[in-house]
């Protein structure tokens, strides 16, 4: 074996040793990187000289237009969350279809649907979905792996439905169009949401005491005072989201236009809502109470995250290019490229390897981490095997489904800890893990038929964006 593909192996082996143990991410890119620039210098694999190459990656990915779109849609969200109107939205969705068995925990799955199109942020979605909700369906006697199952694995969409953190990050590394890829990951993650929602309600009706039915005493939303409260917190989100992304799709703006515009909405409905609640209690209303929600504390947490969100991107985004250049001029690149396109199989067997190198990766690290890790290792083999822009595409997508498989798995995937961290003390850590495992099944059938059949992510790339 060459001595420059032996240090670039050696580099991520150890680079890899050091996020398993716990090693910031970013500072494990960096460090790594200028230990072996080091010692290919000494060793005379590595021209020294070649990292004047690096200010000119660093400006040619911050001038990239699609990672605008980041702090656009992560501000548009947490203004939706920290102004209440999350919670608001839960509430209506859960007295509609609460009088159902298992439409509760359906209701959680829509509205975590909803919150995952409007944040595009796993973390934030699953943790507030956690404290608005799962401590109603433990009060109106759901199991609590149900309960628990339904917040992890519907707030987990929010790395697969647009406009996902994940899909922006995944668009700008892969080299595919963000719309392109935003709508053929449209109709996959609609399917799994809709897959949660019919396991919900399924296994309410077969197991009776799962998910039982909100009795009458709960039901304190009715008649004219319901109608209005879907009128004014269901509807303008639905509408708010509908706008963004029919914005995208029909070329009508870029996505990061559009996240401006979202988080301009996001903020005209924060300002609403006290008008709303007004309405509400002329109207009869006695669950809320007219208040004005969008206060300078919830405005700086919300900019707050934003900024924490958007700076942890850009700083392994720098870190990551350092790495990769190094594992490049190495010759580590080359040198797995040509191992997974000879792995047998041809594009299947890359598809295989790689699926499950992402699952493995998954359990213990972040989305962005993975995407800077594997995507400059997987396209260089993919480039070699001849994959086209629209099986980028379609790998792309399997790759969120996988994550959002990852994310749930017992017993470290992120999702759980996130739950975990918001759970009441009468739910189990061991009800969290064992309510994740249908949906990961779930997950993996989709996973499964969405491989089988490509023709799917070709579909709704042809149904959201037409002529495309």
């Amino acid at each position: 074996m060459d001595l420059g593909v032996a240090l670039a192996l050696a580099m991520f082996a150890i680079f890899l040793g050091l996020i398993l143990i716990g090693y910031n991410v970013a500072f494990s890119f960096a460090s790594t990187a200028l230990l072996f620039s080091f010692v290919g210098s000494v060793t005379g694999t590595f021209d020294v000289g070649t990292l004047n190459a690096l200010p000119a990656r660093w400006f040619g990915a911050v001038s990239d237009s699609t990672l605008l779109a980041v702090p656009f849609f992560v501000l548009m969200g947490a203004i939706l969350e920290r102004s209440g109107l999350a919670e608001r939205l839960l509430t209506a969705i859960g007295m509609l279809l609460g009088p159902i068995k298992g439409g509760v925990a359906a209701a959680v799955v829509l509205v975590g649907t909803l919150l995952a199109a409007a944040t595009g942020v796993v973390a934030a979605t699953v943790i507030v979905m956690g404290l608005l909700s799962l401590p109603t369906m433990i009060r109106l006697g759901y199991d609590h792996k149900l309960a628990t199952g339904v917040i992890t694995a519907s707030g987990t969409l929010a790395q697969l439905l647009p406009p996902s953190l994940v899909l922006i990050l995944l668009a700008s590394q892969m080299g595919v169009g963000i719309l392109g890829l935003f709508a053929g990951a449209l109709l996959p993650g609609l399917i799994l949401s809709a897959l949660y929602a019919a396991y919900a309600i399924g296994i309410s009706y077969l197991r009776p005491g799962t998910g039982p039915a909100m009795s009458i005493e709960e039901r304190t939303l009715t008649g004219k005072v319901l109608a209005l409260e879907v009128l004014f917190s269901v509807v303008p989100i639905i509408l708010l989201i509908f706008g963004v992304l029919f914005s995208i799709f029909q070329g009508i703006a870029t996505p990061s236009e559009s996240g401006a515009v979202g988080v301009f909405g996001a903020l005209i409905l924060a300002c609403f809502a006290y008008l709303f609640d007004r309405v509400l209690i002329r109207a009869g209303a006695t669950h809320i109470t007219p208040k004005w929600r969008l206060t300078p504390k919830a405005f700086r947490d919300a900019a707050r995250s934003t900024a924490n969100i958007s700076i942890l991107v850009m700083t392994l985004l720098f870190c990551s290019s350092f790495f990769s250049l190094m594992f490049f001029q190495l010759g580590g690149s080359d040198a797995t490229a040509r191992f997974l396109a000879e792995i047998g199989g041809g594009k299947t067997g890359f598809v295989v390897v790689a699926m499950i190198a992402v699952f493995l990766l998954g359990i213990n690290l972040e989305f962005i981490e993975i995407t800077f890790i594997v995507v400059p290792i997987f396209l260089p083999a993919m480039d070699t095997l001849g994959f086209t822009n629209q099986e980028k595409i379609w790998f792309t997508v399997l790759m969120a489904v996988n994550l959002n498989m990852a994310f749930i798995s017992p017993p470290v995937g992120f999702s759980l800890f996130y739950l975990q961290s918001v759970a009441p003390p009468e739910v189990k850590t061991s009800d969290i893990h064992k309510g994740a495992i249908p949906f990961m099944v779930l997950q993996g059938v989709t996973l499964v038929i969405l491989a089988v059949f490509p023709a799917i992510v070709q579909t709704s790339f042809d149904l959201f964006v037409p002529g495309g």
